[in-house]
């Protein structure tokens, strides 16, 4: 009897130490890595991607401006925790460079734009610079995600299966979305597919779907709009025969109503375009956010 119960005792410690063996190779296997990403809307991509294998932590968060943003050793920590970093490229982060350097990190950085044709902008007059905004295509979003799936599964082979679904099942919405845009501008008569607007950020949408966006002639958009200034927004409306405009730079509501009234062009709301709007906001996600700039760029147009 006493023998049979050491031998007992043995098979079950011989079990449970192989179950002590077995568990860091699983818990290896599904632990979650932490990715960084520079601005809230390639962020809500690689959360797409990673799904629950990955932490993402964002640096510039939601209605941030990416363009202007001043770093904090907080990021360069954040940086340095981080298996991997996306960028954006395209010179939209002037400042990531530097934080890189600073944070002393190894981490692998994948640049998400790798493999667009980028376009080119003018940053003043007769001067042109690329435009980093190339996200504002569903097109380029997709080679965006491919690029995220690409660099997850380089630094997490383990995770390349959930990748790879993870990335076609988002691409299939994002083919839908791209549609829905395309026959949301398709409605507009193509003649009145013109709007004025302070947002520089959309000459990619303008491109993909067949609308010119036209900037302000002579007036600065980085800073509060004066009457002098809708003067000359209003002569330029009726001289063009612009039927929307967009100008978040005039707060001043009295202003936007005599331009209306001016004009007879129909004042647009908000367009979201470096970033995405708070949790709950209209544009929480990219989806939803490229889903609400066609709405409200749509019903100002037809109006």
């Amino acid at each position: 009897m006493r023998r049979c119960k050491t031998s007992r005792r043995v098979l079950l410690l011989a079990g449970f130490a192989a179950a002590l063996l077995g568990r860091p190779a699983a818990t290896q296997d599904t632990a979650k890595i932490t990715a960084a990403a520079t601005f809230s809307i390639l962020g809500d991509l690689v959360r797409q991607v990673g799904g629950d294998r990955v932490d993402v932590v964002t640096l510039v968060g939601p209605d941030g401006d990416v363009h202007v943003y001043s770093p904090t050793p907080g990021d360069a920590k954040k940086l340095a925790d981080a298996r991997i970093v996306f960028v954006n490229g395209l010179g939209l982060e002037g400042w990531v460079t530097r934080l890189v350097k600073a944070s002393g990190t190894r981490t692998p950085v994948v640049t998400v734009s790798n493999g667009i044709t980028a376009r080119k902008m003018e940053d003043a007059p007769g001067h042109l610079v690329i435009d980093p905004h190339a996200w504002q295509s569903v097109a380029n979003a997709k080679i965006y995600v491919a690029n995220i799936r690409d660099g997850l599964a380089a630094v997490d082979p383990a995770g390349k299966a959930t990748y790879d679904a993870n990335a076609a099942a988002y691409l299939g919405k994002l083919d839908r979305l791209e549609k829905e845009v395309h026959a949301a501008i398709a409605r507009v008569p193509a003649d009145r597919r013109r709007v004025i607007t302070t947002h520089d950020a959309l000459g990619y949408f303008g491109d993909a779907y067949g609308l010119k966006f036209i900037a302000p002639e002579r007036v600065s958009t980085d800073s509060e709009a004066s009457a002098k200034d809708v003067a000359k927004i209003i002569a330029q409306i009726r001289r063009e025969k612009i039927p929307a405009v967009f100008l978040e730079n005039i707060t001043d509501p009295r202003l936007m109503n005599e331009i209306a009234r001016e004009t007879g062009a129909a004042v647009g709301g908000t367009l979201y375009s470096d970033a995405l709007s708070p949790p709950g906001g209209p544009a929480a996600n990219y989806i939803e956010m490229m889903r609400h700039n066609a709405r409200e760029l749509t019903k100002a147009l037809a109006r």
